[in-house]
């Protein structure tokens, strides 16, 4: 469960290392695997914030951002009885249309995003648990 304030970290290649969630989109107040949030960068990559990134760093500390929610700690139960539960909170930052700001996904991310049609984060990242 994702609720406001709660850090997460960005498992993509855009530039931001840590966000908070500023506000979950919709009628919820918790946002889990799949859900949209509202985020704000925390920290940078060592390698943005240095500048040795090719191109510079795509987002900012401090930017206001939307992010779809990918890993959380909190237990998810699933249709065939099994749950699955990662060691953290992660996101993947994405621009107001839905694609992903960054070009490559670092880690493993949920199966609960084929439901919820996050088809292009899917095939960007290595491993689906």
């Amino acid at each position: 469960m994702i609720q406001l304030k709660t850090m997460l970290n960005c498992i993509d290649n855009s530039g931001a290392a840590l966000v908070e969630c500023a506000m979950v989109v919709g009628q919820k107040r918790h946002a889990s695997i799949g859900d949209r949030i509202v985020v704000v960068v925390q920290e940078q990559t060592k390698a943005h914030a240095a500048g040795m990134a090719s191109g510079g760093p795509k987002v900012k500390r401090g930017d206001i951002r939307h992010a779809v929610v990918v890993r959380t700690r909190y237990r998810v139960q699933r249709r065939d009885g099994s749950s699955i539960r990662f060691e953290d909170n992660a996101c993947v930052l994405i621009n107001k249309a839905g694609d992903p700001v960054g070009s490559r996904i670092n880690g493993a991310v949920g199966s609960e995003l084929r439901k919820k049609k996050w088809s292009k984060i899917l095939s960007m990242a290595p491993m689906q648990v």
